[in-house]
């Protein structure tokens, strides 16, 4: 009965995080000025880097894009949002003319 009730709970998560659209595999897609939109991978930073949510959001950034702030590459050079973890030690520095493309398409 314990293992029924289990996956009952499983599945209407699943069907909620559907509903809501929320997706660990989908793109979000910023605008990027001069240098071209960025486009965010969840999946690269959830599946591939082994990042949970609570690791970004709240602390970085908020749970929808449309309550998104301002985020420049003045801030990330100073280390805020996405310079937090993209710093040259973590991961490969917003300072790096050479990365561009990996955020930035054009």
């Amino acid at each position: 009965m314990k293992k029924i009730i289990i996956l009952a709970m499983a599945v209407v998560l699943s069907l909620s995080f559907a509903t809501l659209g929320f997706s660990l595999k989908k793109d979000v897609e910023f605008k990027g000025g001069d240098a071209g939109k960025v486009v965010f991978s969840h999946e690269t930073h959830t599946e591939k880097n082994k990042l949970k949510c609570v690791d970004c959001h709240t602390k970085l950034f908020p749970m929808k894009k449309s309550a998104e702030g301002t985020y420049t590459m003045a801030a990330m050079n100073e280390g805020k949002n996405c310079g937090t973890c993209h710093d040259g030690k973590t991961a490969f520095s917003v300072k790096d003319a050479e990365k561009c493309g990996m955020c930035h398409k054009k």
